[in-house]
């Protein structure tokens, strides 16, 4: 038996497998067609620095399920870390073949197996016959299946403390939760797990501006110890689906509320939007120390936001990219600490003894902003970190040529 192995080619596989399933299995079947398979795992760290959130299951039970899957030969935690974390892995076990998904590939993948010589084979994702095809943020959606919400233009103006210098409006969209919604990262998980707290699996089947308005009466319970007011847009964004404008006027929630669920509308921005995770805003970080908040910057927020809605209904792609860039630097204007956060003291002290330090917001604007295909940026929600939600050309396209790239899918009315 072991000189049997010895003459077969060494196969090697990478990923998380956090929430094993047949896809999984089917995939190590497959792999296992070019010889003696071998796993490589992503550590606790790893899966921690890159989704922002810890793991069901930690590395040794990771390690101990795939082991136990009969297509594999031997697994290994990979030590590396990031996106490549199982360089010391192939480094150790030197395959003679990398094997990924399709929608696991990368130029970045292919060009480390040719220069060490390891045949690089790419397989499509077909689920076992008679099976359903699975995918980890299938059962992620399958067990939560509350909407997310991405705001396009004009936050801030959502706080009175901004629209008392000038009205205008917010512009958000619902999204639907295809994708693993970290925390701290901008995409209101704050509501969206006070919703969980009421509804754990979905939305109620009723009015969504009467459910928006319930959420955000619940969120700001009038006996919060820290006296913060969330937000209306938070709750609108969720519970609006489509896309959604919402106008303030020195109060709360909104004086007017208008939605668009124009098909054609929705498929064009789902069209050319995608994100980009970044660094988490780190715990004890203000966005709002100095802030300068004036009425001529307000103007300009909601002057952007009128364009953009404009823009929007218009398809007009380059005028959407100029309004969109144009709210966020009107955001950045009343709020630098957006871009700049400011740490606390304990934050400073924290960074100092991590041995892996993240890119800067102002780096990941710097890297993107450059990158073909993107027209224009912004953080969602208050900044600090999080994700980039960039506006690009063509967005199926923009996700194929970088992993990193998140697509969106609108959540529409009656879903």
């Amino acid at each position: 038996m072991n000189s049997e192995l010895s003459t077969k080619p060494k196969v090697f596989v990478s990923g998380c497998y956090d929430l094993l399933h047949s896809g999984h299995v089917e995939f190590f079947r497959q792999a296992s067609a070019y010889g003696s398979l071998y796993v490589g795992i992503g550590s606790d760290s790893t899966i921690q620095h890159l989704k922002g959130h810890k793991t069901l299951y930690s590395e040794n039970e990771r390690l101990f399920m795939v082991k136990s899957i009969r297509y594999v030969q031997d697994a290994f935690i990979n030590r590396g870390s990031g996106l490549m974390d199982f360089i010391p892995t192939v480094d150790f076990l030197k395959p003679d073949i990398f094997v990924v998904n399709e929608d696991g590939s990368t130029k970045e993948k292919e060009n480390f197996c040719k220069e060490r010589g390891i045949e690089y084979v790419v397989l499509k994702r077909t689920p076992q016959e008679g099976l359903e095809a699975r995918s980890s943020t299938d059962i992620k959606n399958a067990v939560c299946g509350i909407p997310t919400r991405l705001d396009l233009a004009g936050t801030w103006i959502d706080q009175p403390y901004v629209s008392c210098f000038a009205p205008g409006w917010a512009i958000t969209i619902s999204l639907e939760a295809t994708f693993e919604i970290r925390e701290r990262c901008g995409l209101s998980t704050s509501t969206r797990n006070m919703i969980r707290r009421i509804w754990p699996m979905k939305l109620p089947d009723m009015d969504p501006e009467m459910l928006a308005k319930l959420v955000f009466c619940f969120e700001n319970d009038p006996e919060r110890s820290d006296g913060i007011i969330s937000g209306a847009q938070d709750s609108i964004g969720i519970c609006m689906p489509g896309l959604v404008r919402h106008y303030y006027n020195n109060r709360f929630w909104p004086e007017k509320i208008e939605s668009c669920q124009d098909e054609s509308i929705l498929q064009w921005l789902e069209s050319h939007l995608i994100m980009i995770p970044m660094e988490p805003r780190k715990p004890g970080c203000s966005v709002v120390e100095g802030k300068d908040i004036t009425e001529p910057k307000v103007k300009a927020l909601a002057k952007a936001a009128d364009d953009c809605w404009t823009a929007i209904m218009a398809k007009d792609l380059q005028a959407f990219a100029d309004a969109y860039r144009a709210s966020f630097n009107a955001q950045v204007a009343m709020f630098p600490g957006m871009v700049h956060p400011v740490e606390s003291v304990e934050s400073r002290v924290e960074s100092q003894f991590k041995e892996f330090k993240g890119l800067s917001v102002q780096e990941y604007i710097d890297r993107w902003s450059k990158v073909p295909g993107v027209l224009a940026w912004k953080m969602p929600g208050a900044g600090g970190g999080g994700y980039l939600a960039c506006v690009v050309t063509d967005a199926d396209q923009f996700c194929n040529e970088h992993e990193e790239a998140i697509r969106l899918t609108i959540r529409r009315a009656g879903m």
